[in-house]
């Protein structure tokens, strides 16, 4: 018989791309809240202190940190992590909030100018397998391993270019908008469970992924003028909109992109002071 765990004390979140970032916030934030936190990422030795001050974070808050350093993306490191958890949780569900928040992708025009290199074949598919399909792949596994909890939530990270063109970022744009059809369609399927399945889109945060970006100085300024709250969304503002829907009721807000974003995207920012 399979087992189903249903309580509190044994509550995890698996957050991907849990190093930097709304990962890094989200990871401190569900630990406040009492989670476990499986955390998944990918780091060199000179970026470690980071996720060992997340970990520290998380068990001062009396939670489990259990880490990998993988590439989420890799089917095989995946379906090792997965294996993995299951054996340690022996057939029960333990997964009741899972983050998927992957930036990693390449930013080249479409159409090259003045010298540049254009985005190739391999490098797209690169980008949207890595930004949007990992994440059904993930929910896959997890839900053969039995890990997901009923009235679980997933969570995607989109932003407003999965419905604006932003130069140089047509790949991830095309990966966020890929990324916020598998949210509705992982609505539909995991409706049984009572599983919450939402995109949230944040507005521009400086992070490590927005300033790889060409042009993320004048992306800050403009951001920081058009948002209604006169400054940039944090990772800590995303994070709270995650710990909001986490809790008990939350899960009848499916299938949506809710934006965290102050109201930033709704404004149309055409150079006014």
């Amino acid at each position: 018989m399979v087992k189903e765990n249903n309580s509190e004390a044994r509550k995890w979140a698996l957050i991907l791309g849990a190093s930097s970032g709304f990962g890094g916030a989200t990871a401190r934030k569900l630990a406040d809240d009492g989670f476990n936190i499986i955390g998944v990422h990918l780091d060199r030795q000179a970026t470690m202190p980071a996720v060992e001050e997340i970990i520290n974070h998380i068990k001062s808050q009396g939670a489990e940190a259990l880490f990998f350093n993988i590439n989420a993306a890799d089917q095989f490191k995946r379906s090792e992590v997965v294996s993995e958890l299951k054996s340690k949780f022996k057939g029960e569900q333990v997964v009741k909030v899972l983050m998927h928040s992957l930036a990693f992708g390449t930013l080249k025009p479409f159409i090259p100018k003045d010298g540049e290199q254009s985005l190739t074949n391999s490098q797209m598919e690169m980008t949207v397998d890595v930004m949007a399909h990992s994440l059904v792949y993930w929910v896959q596994e997890l839900y053969a391993a039995n890990l997901l909890m009923k009235k679980g939530r997933i969570f995607a990270m989109t932003s407003s270019g999965g419905h604006t063109a932003i130069p140089y970022y047509g790949a991830v744009s095309a990966a966020k908008a890929s990324l916020e059809s598998h949210v509705r369609q992982l609505a539909i399927e995991l409706g049984h469970m009572d599983i919450a399945v939402n995109a949230i889109m944040a507005g521009v945060t400086d992070t490590p992924a927005l300033r790889k970006i060409p042009g993320n100085e004048q992306m800050i300024q403009v951001a920081a003028k058009k948002n209604p709250r006169g400054r940039l969304t944090t990772p800590e503002d995303v994070a709270r909109v995650i710990s909001l829907l986490s809790k008990d009721g939350g899960e009848w807000i499916s299938g949506g992109i809710i934006n965290a974003d102050g109201g930033e995207d709704i404004v149309s920012y055409i150079g006014q002071t």
